[in-house]
């Protein structure tokens, strides 16, 4: 790892060394920075490759708590609601094929609308839900009607706040398996960004139980990658966010179209529907998406390191190119072909990708995103911290009827 890696106690000071505008922010008093209302995100952006090491170390020691819940289970699946359903999303191809069982990434909304009709008929199953606060009214709604018409699925809660409905909840079932993450991880800001990664490697660990030195490994891997993209290209994102852009697309394959759906939400969080948004896959754009793409597009491109999925990849960049389609790209991927980039093009270079592998990049993927959207949030003059000034969205979603059938 790095010498001036962010994961030290006084990674402000380091990060202030390398990065002007870092420097500009921070210089600031905390009482202006909570003013201009961008104290809290900023903090939860850039602690994160801290905060993935001491998850990695939470969940090694619950290895023991998860053998149970795992033992012949036929199916798995993974939910949430917004945010957290998109973190489900960039594990759950890595999850199916090291478990070898079927796996799927759904909505709490789903479930909680249709129930079992819309779980995966493999029992027993398991039943993983995600959340930050655990306070949303899906949280604690869809794994109450769980337990009341699936006796066959087991229940694993993974959250970021124990004080939160979902965890006190079930704090005391033995039918419901609970585990916290740190409070550094329950993100005071507006949007998830700490505890949306948190989540990710949270889950992460349900793969690689039996593995857990791989996932160590990992951790440690994306961390020291986390702390050089935050400390290399800080300024360079901060640049990019000043384009006059007023959509984004961004694209992804596999487990980084997770990364992609995600990166899509913190742009249209926080510029507060300013900037629009669209994310896709790279063959799915053919198909009638790339008609977003107009002359005000920003095209942020997640490219892997798989050689086919590069292939199609580049394949579709040259089409863009070729068609003079979108203001500018930003292109996070590893050893970049040049000729994919054009003049006012930026790379965000990843080294290490290629050993890590996709499936294990979207955390990286999306830090990107929110250091995107949080400096374009403070280009339109609005606050990270809380960009709906008028209140359309809130850290919690507000209470609403549950319509649950009868037993």
């Amino acid at each position: 790892m790095p010498p001036t890696s962010l994961v030290e106690p006084d990674w402000l000071p380091l990060l202030t060394q390398r990065q002007p505008k870092a420097a500009e922010l921070l210089a600031r008093s905390p009482e202006e920075q909570r003013r201009l209302g961008y104290f809290h995100t900023l903090r939860e952006i850039c602690q994160q490759p801290s905060t993935w090491l001491q998850t990695c170390a939470l969940m090694c020691r619950q290895a023991g708590d998860f053998q149970p819940m795992l033992a012949q289970i036929l199916g798995l699946t993974l939910t949430g609601s917004g945010s957290s359903e998109y973190a489900g999303d960039c594990v759950r191809m890595a999850l199916q094929n090291e478990l070898g069982i079927v796996t799927q990434a759904i909505g709490g909304g789903i479930l909680l609308a249709h129930g079992s009709e819309a779980l995966l008929p493999d029992r027993p199953g398991l039943l993983v839900s995600l959340a930050r606060s655990g306070d949303s009214p899906e949280s604690v709604g869809t794994v109450d009607l769980m337990l009341r018409t699936q006796p066959d699925i087991r229940h694993l809660v993974l959250t970021c706040n124990e004080a939160g409905s979902l965890a006190r909840t079930y704090k005391n079932d033995s039918r419901v398996a609970v585990i916290t993450l740190g409070e550094e991880t329950n993100d005071r800001g507006l949007v998830m960004t700490s505890s949306f990664t948190n989540l990710v490697l949270g889950a992460r660990f349900l793969g690689l139980v039996k593995r857990p030195e791989r996932y160590q490994m990992i951790c440690n891997q994306l961390s020291g990658m986390a702390s050089e993209l935050i400390q290399g290209y800080f300024g360079s994102l901060a640049e990019v966010a000043k384009a006059p852009f007023k959509r984004a697309l961004f694209l992804g394959s596999g487990s980084r179209f997770g990364a992609a759906r995600e990166a899509a939400l913190k742009m249209l969080e926080m510029t507060a529907g300013r900037v629009t948004t669209l994310c896709e896959t790279y063959l799915g754009l053919r198909h009638g998406p790339m008609s977003y793409i107009h002359r005000d597009t920003l095209v942020v491109c997640f490219l892997s390191s798989n050689p086919t999925l590069q292939a199609y990849e580049a394949d579709l960049v040259r089409e863009l190119d070729q068609k003079e389609l979108g203001l500018r790209k930003l292109m996070v991927g590893e050893a970049i072909p040049s000729e994919l980039v054009r003049e006012n093009d930026v790379v965000l270079e990843c080294k290490g990708l290629g050993q890590l592998g996709d499936e294990n990049f979207p955390v990286i993927d999306v830090i990107v995103g929110q250091l995107l959207a949080f400096f374009r949030c403070l280009e339109a003059g609005l606050r990270p911290d809380s960009p709906s000034e008028d209140g359309v969205i809130s850290r919690v979603v507000q209470t609403f009827a549950l319509h649950l059938p009868k037993a």
